[in-house]
């Protein structure tokens, strides 16, 4: 599997399932809207108040499910980091292009976007006979 290829599956999915680890040790996750950039990174906005914020922060590794319809998903792991300055802004026209109702969500007391930049990935197509399951690495 390309990266190409990958985009092409990711940038058609709005919703991921976000896991990562709170200060205690437990596992946490969250459902969230997802923008994904051609080098298939991942962007979603939080506020930081959430649970993820303080957590993704100290702890920046993570994962995601992505593909919650249908027998195609993605396990995804990365590593987050919050978004700032020139960058920022960047990132957010990827994020609005995805979710036009996002500039409406900067009003939101502590609102902060979020970048995943991958590190493994498994494709798994059971859809298809026979099933598609492919890994990708980043260094």
């Amino acid at each position: 599997m390309t990266t190409a290829e990958l985009y092409a599956f990711l940038s058609g999915q709005r919703l991921g399932v976000l896991s990562y680890v709170s200060a205690a040790g437990s596992p946490q996750a969250a459902l969230m809207g997802i923008a994904v950039t051609p080098e298939c990174e991942i962007v979603f906005d939080t506020v930081k108040m959430s649970r993820k914020y303080g957590n993704l922060l100290a702890r920046p590794a993570c994962s995601i499910v992505i593909g919650c319809q249908g027998e195609t998903t993605v396990q995804y792991e990365g590593v987050a980091r919050e978004l700032s300055g020139a960058e920022l802004a960047v990132y957010k026209q990827i994020y609005f292009a995805a979710y036009p109702d996002g500039p409406e969500r900067e009003k939101w007391p502590g609102i902060t976007y979020f970048v995943v930049r991958p590190t493994w990935a498994r494709y798994s197509g059971y859809d298809q006979r026979p099933p598609r399951i492919e890994e990708m690495r980043w260094p």
